[in-house]
């Protein structure tokens, strides 16, 4: 957590507070699953034709949030919803430390959302950089930062935050954790859990010559470093010996 508060520049305290809100601080259930919530009116929209009427019929999908409440378990559903289609009722559920939409797969850091599930599957560790990332993506790191609770809780948990009080929550969650000491952490810039491209070797670095190079005969060219030392103590050592006659 000190590592990944580092990245957004915020501490322990912000990051506990986000996990509380949202999981409580677990990411796997009593027998090891993922935490998940399964979002009906999000499998409407992900939805539609026969599929978006299959799932209607089963009592899997509706158009708007909060027309049912939601069973305490929602793998079931999701495992219902998945024999429809498996790509929107992946979508469809929240997962993880951090509740990350499914839909929210790109932000988060992944190509689809099957990937995201299977570093789900994984570890805290993946659940919470996911998290991060999406947190990046949205720009919502400035709102947690400058302690902006209805701001961050906007943007992450859309227009009707306030139905949960997730503001208010977040607010008493941090005046909590602020008066627990964080653990130690060097702060050495930030960390970047997955460039967005490869990076380039500083210019400092040798780049290693082309294959082609490497079977030519050495050469004893001066150069700087240990391998020039290297050419110069062997030619040192050559000459002694013929001066003294020996091969």
């Amino acid at each position: 957590m000190p590592k990944l508060g580092a990245r957004i520049g915020v501490s322990e305290d912000e990051i506990h507070a986000f996990l509380d809100v949202e999981t409580s601080g677990h990411g796997f259930d009593a027998v090891g699953r993922p935490v998940i919530l399964f979002e009906p009116h999000v499998f409407y929209r992900n939805l539609s034709g026969a599929k978006r009427a299959k799932a209607v019929a089963a009592g899997l999908a509706y158009p708007k949030w909060g027309e049912k409440p939601y069973p305490r378990d929602s793998y079931p559903r999701l495992r219902a919803a998945c024999a429809i289609d498996e790509t929107a009722a992946l979508k469809s559920a929240s997962w993880g430390l951090g509740q990350v939409l499914g839909e929210n797969f790109k932000a988060a850091g992944f190509p689809t959302v099957q990937a995201m599930v299977e570093a789900m599957m994984a570890d805290e560790a993946l659940q919470l950089g996911a998290a991060i990332d999406f947190i990046v993506e949205k720009r919502l790191d400035d709102n947690l930062r400058n302690h902006d609770w209805a701001g961050f809780a906007k943007g992450y948990n859309g227009a009707g935050y306030r139905k949960n009080a997730y503001d208010t929550r977040l607010a008493e969650a941090y005046r909590k954790w602020s008066r627990i000491k964080d653990t130690p952490w060097p702060s050495a810039g930030l960390v970047v859990l997955r460039p967005a491209a490869p990076l380039e070797p500083a210019k400092s670095i040798p780049v290693p010559p082309p294959a082609a190079a490497l079977s030519a005969p050495p050469v004893p060219v001066a150069k700087p470093g240990f391998r020039a030392a290297l050419i110069a103590a062997v030619l040192k050592l050559s000459a002694i010996l013929k001066l003294f006659g020996r091969k």
